[in-house]
């Protein structure tokens, strides 16, 4: 009988135990019928035609666009999408070799660690990160190296996101000759901070030094709001050549269900991604790439008008957030007002001493309050704990996520809920 050499060094199997934050909060939220605030997606309709586009689309004549498209992204919507990137950067980007269309950010994201993080090498991100990330850093047999943002205080002023800051020594310290890839997502989620070019620098400087690789994962960068602007780290002097970027639908169009994404960047980075993608999905959905190339040549026709939902988006938003962030403030919670993204983190902590969670298990205090909340208010959001890993868990104990990318009407049933929670207490 043959046997197969054991030449290498395989990752560890995942932990059957390992559950996704959101697939157990979406549940508990159905089993008590509670108005859930934890999803990060809109619940009403999309923009304005979109709809129709994809209507007309899919009872066109043209046969081919219910079949297989090219490889690594539908030709119109790479094209268009080179119209779009290539003056936000400031180089020509090829439309067939520096562009693939992938299924969703996710997809995104799992090509790029998987076509070029190897078994040992070390892979740095921010906490609170998406836990994602730690699996698909493992998947590839890598080791992930976190460095927290921490809430920087201040006494008696409104928190944002910019205050969540982190420590250029400390980031300085996790670089080395095994470090292969920094992840870097701007705007950040959970926390909705909109990086500033100082701290874009300090980051593309070590990437540089350490020939580290930068995948930005700006999937909302289109949603920051004034006046704060949103800096492409592939766009600093030097940076492309090692950059990876990821955008999709979800963020760019509210579309979160039709899981088309991009990322984009020079051909020989972009290259594995491609194999990876190649030789796992082979190709992304034909029509819905056809929709949204179409979608994106009218914005991009009406770019830096009122019009353009890229302006207009979050522009809509932001009467949301002011309005949840004083619903929030009311009740007595702390919410730190976020730069970008559609959701809030809040310090919930100033009510712990009013409210009784000692009927919930969960190890972490966050978790307790948001599973409580859930049966006894019937309102849901997201713990934060879940977002760091273990040794870092202790900094998001005493914050909590919710989604104000909603209807009037869900916004204003939150507060309802709020405020006659007030009054009991």
């Amino acid at each position: 009988m043959c046997e197969i050499e054991d030449k290498f060094k395989l990752p560890a199997p995942f932990s059957s135990k390992e559950k996704p934050v959101w697939e157990e909060y979406a549940q508990l939220a159905e089993d008590h019928n509670a108005l859930d605030l934890g999803q990060g997606f809109p619940d009403y309709s999309p923009p304005t035609g979109i709809a129709e586009i994809l209507a007309e689309v899919a009872l066109s004549n043209n046969s081919l666009i219910h079949q297989y498209t090219r490889d690594y992204g539908h030709p119109r919507l790479v094209s268009t999408l080179s119209k779009l990137y290539t003056p936000l950067i400031g180089r020509e980007i090829n439309p067939q070799t520096e562009i693939l269309i992938t299924i969703g950010s996710q997809e995104a994201l799992f090509s790029s660690i998987m076509g070029h993080v190897d078994v040992g090498e070390e892979v740095v991100v921010f906490e609170p990160f998406s836990p994602w990330y730690k699996s698909m850093v493992k998947a590839a047999g890598g080791v992930l190296r976190t460095v927290p943002l921490k809430l920087k205080k201040t006494a008696g002023q409104v928190m944002t996101s910019e205050d969540w800051i982190f420590d250029k020594s400390e980031l300085e310290g996790v670089f080395n000759i095994k470090t292969k890839m920094l992840i870097l997502n701007n705007p950040h989620s959970p926390l909705g901070k909109v990086f500033k070019l100082e701290e874009l620098e300090q980051i593309a400087e070590l990437c540089k030094k350490w020939n580290v690789l930068c995948v930005a994962e700006e999937v909302y960068e289109w949603v920051v709001y004034k006046p704060n602007k949103h800096i492409r780290i592939a766009s600093l002097q030097n940076m492309w050549e090692r950059t990876i970027t990821i955008g999709s639908t979800g963020g760019t169009l509210s579309l979160t269900g039709w899981q088309v994404g991009w990322v984009y960047g020079p051909t020989k980075l972009i290259h594995n991604l491609m194999i990876v993608h190649q030789q796992s999905v082979y190709t992304g959905t034909t029509p819905l790439q056809e929709v949204v190339a179409t979608v994106l040549e009218k914005e991009l026709a009406q770019l830096g008008q009122n019009d353009c939902y890229f302006n207009s988006l979050p522009t809509e938003l932001d009467a949301k957030r002011l309005f949840l962030a004083k619903v929030l403030t009311d009740v007595g919670m702390k919410p730190i007002i976020p730069q970008g993204g559609y959701s809030m983190v809040v310090d919930w902590s100033p009510l712990e001493s009013r409210i009784d969670l000692s009927t919930e298990t969960d190890k972490w205090k966050d978790c307790r309050f948001i599973k409580w909340m859930t049966k006894n208010l019937g309102l849901q959001g997201i713990p934060l704990t879940p977002f760091y890993p273990e040794s870092g868990k202790s900094l998001g104990e005493n914050f909590v996520q919710y989604c104000f990318f909603k209807k009037d009407a869900t916004l204003e049933k939150a507060a309802q809920i709020l405020t006659d929670w007030k009054i009991k207490l």
